[in-house]
């Protein structure tokens, strides 16, 4: 484990919200746990709770306890491989936190492959919030420069490293349908 990745574990362990590479773009995340440390990646996003937020995760068994018992179908979506990205949104139980799933009452989830995120999930041993790191409705910084130019020294850590191919948010698809919400 690489002592970047271990640096900003103990940053979001202390209830910091950092800034790190993933598939697409650049993820703000902390603690999905925490609500002062999602209140204030929210409010450093300029986001309305009611919206809700992305977790990735290095394995099921991390997103698991999260969500309602999963169909064969779901779970197929959740562990599949895909060419691109692909955030599932799945029921979830009525007590994860509204920070979490905003006024819904289904969760958007994603198993991480990149090889930076999916490490740092497997070395905080669950899930972590992941927004894409721009002010609300701005354009997701791709680099460590343009989230330092998005968010100043508001951050408690930025982890370096690449992002995918695609420099946009994931694909975001209804669960138990399949159905595209966001491309």
């Amino acid at each position: 484990m690489s002592w970047h990745i271990r640096e900003a574990v103990r940053r979001i362990a202390a209830g910091g919200v950092i800034a790190y590479p993933t598939e697409t773009v650049y993820g703000l995340g902390c603690d999905p746990f925490n609500g002062q440390a999602v209140l204030r990646l929210l409010e450093l996003k300029q986001r309305r709770i009611d919206q809700g937020v992305i977790l990735v995760a290095s394995d099921l068994a991390q997103l698991e306890p999260l969500l309602l018992p999963l169909g064969a179908a779901a779970r197929k979506h959740l562990t599949g491989s895909y060419p691109h990205p692909i955030t599932w949104v799945l029921p979830c139980p009525a007590e994860i936190p509204m920070w979490l799933r905003g006024v819904h009452t289904t969760l958007a989830v994603r198993i991480t492959r990149h090889p930076i995120a999916r490490p740092l999930c497997a070395c905080l041993d669950g899930p972590l919030v992941s927004t894409s790191a721009n002010l609300h409705g701005g354009h997701p910084a791709t680099t460590p420069l343009a989230v330092r130019r998005a968010f100043g020294d508001q951050l408690d850590y930025i982890l370096h490293g690449p992002v995918g191919a695609d420099a946009r948010p994931s694909e975001i698809r209804d669960g138990l349908s399949g159905r595209i919400l966001r491309a």
